[in-house]
């Protein structure tokens, strides 16, 4: 499952000068906010670099070196072995250790419910380079008993053995970005692996993780119904416990946005394809439990189920995002976002490139971005323990949802309704500050 980093801001400008130190007694001053207890804490490391980008990608990712004919190399090359640019892990895994570091005094007492290392391509760093990072980890954090430790990975850096390595490591989950198995799809989309690599891939999570997910994308160019068909089956076929399928988005500033890709199917075969997707999962004993995610009993992503739920979370690595509460504030970070300037800024103490109070009017759209994506909805309980709110500050948007057909509401239970889950852009948008 590609990471989702919920956040307010955009990612900065590296041309802004870092924060200054962080100043932890401002932060516990009296404010307007009254929360009576913190949310659960999650770690999210990025890890920024590809083999090549994507067209469609919008996260921060760098594309790491090409050969000498242009083609993406392995990360054996990559690492140094005849590629244009060396992947840095020694020296990114210690600008995070220094990054974590410097963030501690934020989450004093706090204890680690979910790591999640995105990217960018994670799996592009060796399985001794995973281990040092999660030893150090845990020696500065207390992780809960099963803290839910996940890597992404992409068919693209895929060696025999290598998945059943990052599991001795310490990951417990992995997250396989496959997208597709047909060729063409996968040559449409830019990526670097081939069906034969994503079918060996999946082969060997199913085989060393007990909890994996498979990432799958539909909607995409000159795909048809029977065309995701084949994917939903081969992918059905490993028995993923989750399984995460988005729509194909053109986002901005993507090479997709300036040239968008021909033979996309149309607006009513995509919903076709969600009511096929959704049909075979259930199918296949996967339950949707939010808009894109599908799982089995026990297998939910306890991490991503933190960002819906309103949870915090500290992100390290360049421009991750964080969000912190405080008795009386809610704070988001962003570090800063070229890598080589993260490292130098991280080694001196000066990863955050950017910090702000979330403004208490956009708490409930900030709030309602998140829990609606629920398909069992929230206890209204959440939204004042979450962001130190009444409960009159969500009742008119509420109302007016529920009106619509968008939400149903049982006592303190709220719940989207299909048609909500289906205008899911039209029920959050209600929440947004007058």
């Amino acid at each position: 499952m590609k990471n989702i980093e919920i956040a307010s801001v955009n990612s900065s400008s590296d041309k802004q000068t870092s924060h200054p130190p962080l100043d932890i007694q401002h932060l516990m001053r009296a404010g307007t906010l009254s929360l009576a207890s913190l949310p659960p804490l999650s770690l999210y490391i990025h890890l920024p670099w590809c083999l090549k980008k994507c067209p469609y990608c919008d996260f921060n990712s760098h594309a790491l070196s090409t050969g000498a004919a242009g083609e993406p190399v392995g990360p054996a090359a990559a690492a140094g072995a005849g590629g244009r640019a060396e992947l840095p892990e020694d020296r990114y895994i210690d600008a995070l250790i220094r990054d974590l570091e410097s963030s501690l005094p934020l989450i004093w007492g706090r204890s680690i419910h979910s790591i999640f290392m995105g990217g960018g391509t994670p799996s592009l760093f060796s399985p001794k380079s995973i281990e040092r990072l999660i030893s150090s980890v845990r020696s500065r954090l207390v992780l809960l008993p099963g803290c839910e430790i996940t890597l992404e990975a992409n068919p693209g850096t895929f060696e025999r053995d290598r998945f059943k390595a990052f599991r001795q490591a310490g990951v417990t989950r992995l997250s396989l970005g496959v997208q597709s198995f047909n060729d063409q799809a996968l040559k449409a989309l830019g990526r670097v692996h081939d069906s034969a690599q994503a079918l060996a891939a999946a082969k060997e999570a199913s085989e060393v993780f007990e909890t994996f997910n498979l990432d799958l994308m539909y909607a995409l160019p000159h795909q048809r119904v029977e065309d995701l068909v084949v994917d939903l089956q081969t992918a059905l076929g490993f028995n993923p416990p989750h399984l995460s399928i988005y729509h194909l988005t053109l986002e901005p500033n993507t090479v997709f946005a300036k040239y968008p890709p021909e033979h996309l199917p149309s607006e009513d075969t995509a919903y076709e394809m969600l009511d096929v997707i959704a049909d075979y999962a259930k199918g296949s004993g996967l339950e949707r439990y939010e808009v894109s995610a599908f799982a089995r009993d026990g297998h939910r992503c306890l991490h991503n189920l933190n960002y819906w739920q309103f949870g915090d979370y500290l992100g390290i690595g360049a421009g991750a995002h964080s969000k912190l509460s405080f008795a009386h504030r809610i704070i988001r970070l962003i570090r800063h976002k070229e890598p080589t300037l993260y490292m130098v800024k991280a080694e001196a103490g000066e990863a955050v490139a950017k910090l702000e109070e979330v403004p208490r009017s956009e708490l409930p759209f900030e709030f309602m971005l998140n829990l609606t994506r629920l398909k069992e909805g929230f206890n209204l309980q959440m939204f004042m323990e979450r962001t130190g709110m009444p409960l009159s500050a969500v009742q008119g948007p509420i109302e007016e949802a529920v009106s619509k057909g968008l939400l149903e509401r049982d006592m303190m239970q709220v719940t989207p309704t299909v048609k909500g889950f289906d205008f899911l852009s039209d029920l959050q948008s209600l929440f947004l500050p007058g």
